[in-house]
């Protein structure tokens, strides 16, 4: 009697065991297949965003003028737009734009962001040099250095913007009567250089 006994138990225990896995097994199954749909879901949005920054992008580099979402926009797209601005002088957007670029998750694509501000900037600075317009000159490198300062601390590795940034400081220092107190001027850079203005250095991109 007393194997019987235990016999049922264990068998009405298994039939519990079956009926509280139905039970659970249902719910589970609804809950794994909402989060299988989720995952779906936030994938092929993510993918979109990607063909729809791929194609902004293009678009950008075509030449077209895409408006784009300061506060939204993707890094690659906020870069493609600054370039774009650069390139055609629309100097109060691009402003706008570097403003925003502080939200960038890339440090390095920010510095370049930055680099390609300050190299127009000095590009600016030499067209006045070379016009003889010094007092638009000087507040347009400083700014570019600002940037450039910035950039190098972002990607302290870059030397296209390690060089460009030399120059600058160059072109600001020999200016006559410029102030030099204050300037981090590099340990290896010569005494003096380009003192006969106008004249500025070449070599920047």
């Amino acid at each position: 009697m007393m194997e019987r006994s235990q016999s049922a138990f264990i068998a009405q225990a298994r039939a519990a065991l079956v009926a509280a896995w139905r039970k659970v097994r249902l719910p589970a199954l609804v809950v794994a297949l909402a989060a299988s749909v989720a995952a779906l879901a936030a994938l092929t949005w993510q993918i979109l965003e990607v063909r729809r920054d791929n194609a902004t992008i293009a678009a950008l580099k075509a030449g077209e003028d895409i408006p784009v979402d300061l506060r939204k926009a993707s890094d690659e797209v906020l870069f493609a737009r600054s370039e774009f601005l650069i390139a055609r002088d629309r100097r109060e957007e691009a402003q706008a734009l570097l403003d925003a670029s502080s939200s960038m998750d890339d440090p390095k694509l920010r510095a370049r962001l930055l680099a390609n501000h300050a190299n127009a900037r000095i590009r600016s600075a030499i067209a006045f040099v070379e016009r003889g317009d010094q007092d638009k000159a000087i507040p347009m490198t400083r700014l570019a250095k600002d940037e450039y300062r910035l950039a190098l601390r972002l990607d302290p590795e870059a030397w296209d913007i390690k060089y460009n940034f030399d120059v600058a400081m160059r072109i600001v220092r020999d200016f006559p009567g410029y102030d030099q107190e204050g300037e981090d001027i590099p340990p290896d850079a010569p005494k003096r250089l380009w003192t006969d203005l106008p004249g500025v250095p070449k070599g920047l991109p």
